[in-house]
């Protein structure tokens, strides 16, 4: 069994947590492309694309939430790995 401690194990341990951030951020990038295209679906069927208009979509907005919340967790993991 290896030592958990050595740098060698230590090293191979911080490329495979980068790459799996690495990998999850592609996915959260995927996550936000969908919630734009629904966005903008959700924006062409109400007709209404200013988000200060109090006709606009509550499920719009909702995604648009979301939307904002990936992309900060994409920041804080991006910052993680560099």
């Amino acid at each position: 069994m290896p030592n958990p401690y050595l740098p060698e194990t230590l090293r191979r341990a911080a490329a495979s947590n980068k790459q799996q951030i690495a990998t999850l951020i592609e996915d959260l990038w995927q996550s936000v492309e969908i919630l734009t295209a629904n966005i903008e679906d959700e924006e062409m069927r109400s007709g209404v694309r200013n988000v200060a208009d109090r006709t606009y979509p509550a499920l719009a907005r909702s995604l648009r939430a979301r939307r904002e919340n990936i992309g900060a967790t994409i920041a804080s993991l991006a910052a993680a790995i560099n």
